[in-house]
């Protein structure tokens, strides 16, 4: 049975891809280790995984990559929100799957896998159990629609997880890389200008954070910069800490790490 890699380093990523035959289905997981659906979806994956033979060639590989760990991978499959499911083949994306659905991540992997001519999945007890993980990470979206209380609820919980999940986090419109309002550009190249070492979430890929942040924050516009898992503000608030104290940033500079380091 087919298993699911862990890649951690660009080379290692590198590696893996020039490995694989041109006809080889690649599925690629990328996950956050601070968002719940992540897990349930390693689940469903890892119970997937396991009903396809391992053959040589391979007809499937399976990696799984920390988008936040790895952010050029992420970037170059724009992924802006976990979990994130991508199918390749020939170094060609063929579909990709956002969100925690499992049975949109089964139906896409069989239908790819098919293609392939990969052998149909196995009918014996690790079907039976990726259905149990599909219903269990099914479960949350039907309890949450059925309850807004319980929604909101949980929509909080996510999001005090998000503005913590690094210790400077950047709420922005589009990604750094390509920002799509002139505000959060301008607070990306101040962060870069100082070497920030800073996380990011893409609020345009996610309206439920988008809508849901202004309420938690209490802090109505984008972009929104966020320290240890308080917010700082805007970009007028961090031009004005910049102003009143030009080393507002240095704690989590990658340059002062590296003095540290040096010294």
């Amino acid at each position: 049975m087919s298993t699911i890699k862990e890649i951690t380093t660009e080379e290692d990523w590198r590696a893996h891809v020039a490995s694989l035959p041109s006809s080889t289905l690649l599925i690629i997981s990328f996950h956050a280790p601070w968002a719940a659906p992540c897990a349930q979806m390693a689940t469903v994956l890892k119970a997937l995984a396991s009903e396809y033979p391992v053959t040589d060639p391979p007809a499937t590989s399976w990696v799984s990559i920390n988008a936040e760990e790895l952010s050029d991978i992420s970037e170059t499959y724009d992924v802006t929100a976990v979990p994130y499911l991508v199918l390749q083949r020939n170094d060609q994306v063929i579909e990709s799957v956002s969100g925690s659905s499992a049975v949109k991540v089964r139906a896409a992997i069989e239908k790819h896998a098919k293609d392939s001519g990969s052998a149909a999945p196995s009918t014996n007890g690790t079907a039976a159990a990726a259905a149990v993980a599909e219903k269990q990470a099914a479960a949350p979206e039907v309890d949450t629609e059925t309850d807004p209380v319980k929604a909101k609820e949980e929509l909080f919980k996510r999001l005090g997880e998000l503005v913590k999940a690094a210790p400077v986090m950047l709420f922005m419109k589009g990604t750094p890389s390509a920002p799509q309002c002139g505000f959060s550009r301008q607070l990306v190249a101040i962060l870069r200008e100082r070497s920030v070492k800073y996380g990011f979430f893409n609020i345009l890929a996610d309206d439920e954070v988008r809508q849901g942040l202004k309420e938690y924050a209490e802090w109505p516009t984008y972009p929104q910069l966020w320290m240890d898992g308080e917010l700082v503000g805007g970009l007028d608030i961090v031009k004005e800490e910049l102003e009143g104290n030009p080393d507002f940033l240095k704690p989590h500079s990658v340059a002062k790490e590296e003095s540290a380091a040096v010294a």
